[in-house]
């Protein structure tokens, strides 16, 4: 199943304007960072069990990633108050961006192929089942059952150095074609060390 490009995504090389951005936890930060890489993830919904999935990953790694450099933030298209119980854990930024504003100038899209794309299927059973292990021990929560901003959503990924500049880029395919934290290592050593 190959993807329709939109006409508003981002290639490497693109330029990203200097912004604030406010956490839902955790001071203002400013992309890009002046002084280091920064990943930019789009996720889903607050609680979106594929999402959480994906996110341990980058938690068990979140030291490795640092040593590399890289400062890691998340968007969800939840508002502020919903995520804040989901991600009070996390050791990175998580940004809220309930109207999409940020999802609408990078390109990334929502479409129903991001659940029903067979690729994505075994990491909607191992997150499922995860999340209801987590659920039982008391460390979970539900997402809420209305998503106002959907549930199809396309995961995308996004290094941006210093100076501004996109140096790589990944729009998902299905709800979990995201970057390992290999593949963001390797995109990172790939920088000249001018822009990382």
């Amino acid at each position: 199943m190959r993807t329709r490009p939109s006409r508003t995504r981002l290639e490497p090389g693109a330029s990203v304007p200097v912004r604030t951005l406010v956490p839902v936890l955790g001071p203002p930060l400013t992309l890009p960072d002046p002084d280091r890489p920064v990943h930019v993830q789009f996720r889903r919904f607050a609680g979106c069990p594929v999402c959480n999935l994906h996110l341990r990953s980058v938690v068990r790694r979140h030291e490795e990633i640092e040593r590399a450099g890289i400062r890691e933030v998340v968007l969800f298209h939840s508002p502020a108050e919903e995520l804040r119980e989901h991600v009070a854990h996390l050791p990175f930024a998580v940004v809220a961006d309930p109207g999409k504003l940020l999802y609408a100038e990078f390109g990334v899209e929502a479409h129903r192929r991001a659940l029903l794309d067979p690729r994505g299927w075994p990491a909607i059973v191992r997150a499922v089942l995860s999340g209801a292990v987590e659920l039982v021990r008391g460390r979970g929560r539900l997402p809420a059952a209305a998503q106002p901003g959907g549930r199809t959503g396309l995961p995308a990924d996004f290094l941006v150095t210093p100076g501004g500049r996109i140096a790589a880029v990944k729009y998902g395919e299905h709800v979990y074609d995201q970057w390992s934290v290999d593949e963001l290592l390797r995109h990172a050593a790939e920088l000249p060390t001018a822009t990382a």
